[in-house]
C-alpha cells in the first residue's frame, strides 16, 4: 500500500468520524430539547374550559373562584398549588369556616400548568407578579392573603419579597426549601440532603447545576428520575398512604396539570425551585412589624417529600414567622378531613 493510499484512508476515516460526531450531537440535542408546549386554545392544543385573564406579557392565566358571595366577603385569599398539580387542588375548607370568616378564594394554574400559558422566562419573581396581577384583575383590593402549598409554598416567599405591602397575611404549608439557599448551614443541608432518596438527590443536582438537562433526565428510561414526578412508595408517610385513596377522584386533575407538556410545568418548577434564587428567604424582614398581619409556616414531622428540618431552621432564623410543626403528619396532611380549617382560621385571624 502506498503512502498516498494510506493518507486517503485516513482522510475517509476523519470524514466519517466527523459525520458520526455530527449525527451523535444532533441526536443528543433532540434528546435534551423539550418538545414545544401544546398551548390551550391553539390548534391541536387542549380546550379552554375555565375563566382566564390576560397578563402583562400577553399570557393567559386560568383561575377558579370559590367561597361566600361577593357581598359577604371579609377575607380574600389566593392559593398557589404545588408541583404536578393545578387550580382544582386547593385545600378543602368547611362551609362552616367559610361562612363564619367570610372567606373567598381564587385558585389559579401557575404558568405552564392546566390552562395557563407557559412562561419561558418564568422565575420566582415572575410567579409573584402573576399573583399580584391576578389580584388586580379580580379586584381583590389593596390587601389579600396568600396560601402556598409544597412548591407553591416556595413561591409564596416571592410574594413576601416582591409585594409585601399588598399582603394581609401568608401561609406556607409544607413549603419546598432550596438546599442551595446561602443562609442554610452547610452541615445541615448536607445531612438533610443525604436523607433524600438517591434518585431525588440526582434530580435536584441536575435542576440546580444543569437545568438544560432536566427534561432529558426526567424522561429518559435508563435510570430512575425524580420520585416526585413518578411517585415512589418510599416518599409517602403512613398518613399520606391513608389519604391517597381519598384522592382517587383527582387523577383527572393531574392529567390536566400536565396537558400542555411536562417541561413548561413540572420541569420548570424544579429548575426554579432548586435553581439559583434572586434572594434568600432568610434575609427577609418582617412585613407585619405593626402586627397588621401574620405569616404562618406549617410542616409535618413525617413529611418524606419535603423534609421538615429546613422549615424548622427557617422558623428559628425568622422569629416573626408563626411556626406550626405537626406531629405524625405527612406531606398531604391538609387534605385529610378537618386538617385545613385550622390553616384558614390562623391565617385570617393572625392567631396561633
Amino acid at each position: 500500500m502506498t503512502i498516498y493510499s494510506t493518507f486517503g484512508i485516513l482522510g475517509i476515516i476523519r470524514k466519517v468520524s466527523v459525520i458520526l460526531l455530527a449525527i451523535l450531537l444532533a441526536l443528543s440535542y433532540q434528546a435534551i430539547k423539550p418538545p414545544p408546549p401544546k398551548i390551550c386554545g391553539s390548534s391541536g392544543g387542549p380546550p379552554v374550559t375555565s375563566s382566564r385573564i390576560k397578563l402583562r406579557d400577553g399570557r393567559n392565566l386560568s383561575y377558579i373562584e370559590t367561597g361566600v358571595p361577593k357581598d359577604k366577603v371579609l377575607h380574600k385569599i389566593i392559593f398557589l398549588h404545588g408541583l404536578d398539580s393545578c387550580k382544582y387542588n386547593s385545600f378543602p375548607i368547611s362551609q362552616e369556616v367559610m361562612d363564619e370568616f367570610g372567606i373567598y378564594m381564587a385558585s389559579f394554574d401557575r404558568a405552564g400548568y392546566g390552562e395557563s400559558d407557559p412562561d419561558p422566562n418564568r422565575s420566582v419573581k415572575s410567579n409573584a407578579q402573576d399573583v399580584e396581577e391576578l389580584a388586580d384583575e379580580l379586584d381583590l383590593g389593596s390587601k389579600f392573603f396568600v396560601i402556598g402549598y409544597s412548591m407553591g409554598g416556595a413561591f409564596a416567599w416571592g410574594c413576601l419579597k416582591y409585594f409585601p405591602h399588598r399582603l394581609a397575611g401568608a401561609a406556607l404549608v409544607a413549603p419546598v426549601s432550596n438546599y442551595w439557599w446561602p443562609n442554610f448551614p452547610s452541615n445541615l443541608t448536607k445531612d438533610v440532603f443525604s436523607q433524600e432518596i438517591v434518585r431525588d438527590q440526582w434530580a435536584y443536582r441536575v435542576a440546580h447545576y444543569a437545568p438544560w438537562l432536566t427534561y432529558w433526565w426526567n424522561t429518559q428510561k435508563w435510570f430512575p428520575s425524580s420520585s416526585l414526578l413518578a411517585p415512589h412508595s418510599d416518599i409517602f408517610s403512613t398518613q399520606d398512604r391513608d389519604i391517597l385513596p381519598k384522592l382517587a377522584g383527582r387523577i383527572h386533575n393531574k392529567e390536566q396539570a400536565r396537558q400542555q407538556g411536562e417541561f413548561g410545568s413540572l420541569h420548570c418548577d424544579m429548575n426554579i425551585g432548586f435553581g439559583s434564587w434572586e434572594f434568600d428567604p432568610m434575609d427577609l424582614q418582617n412585613p407585619f412589624s405593626n402586627s397588621e398581619g401574620s405569616v404562618h409556616l406549617w410542616h409535618g414531622t413525617e413529611d418524606r417529600m419535603v423534609p421538615v428540618y429546613l422549615s424548622r431552621y427557617i422558623s428559628q432564623k425568622l422569629a416573626w414567622v408563626q411556626y406550626h410543626e405537626l406531629q405524625n403528619t405527612g406531606h398531604m396532611f391538609p387534605l385529610a378531613d378537618g386538617w385545613s380549617d385550622p390553616i384558614f382560621k390562623a391565617l385570617v385571624t393572625g392567631n396561633q
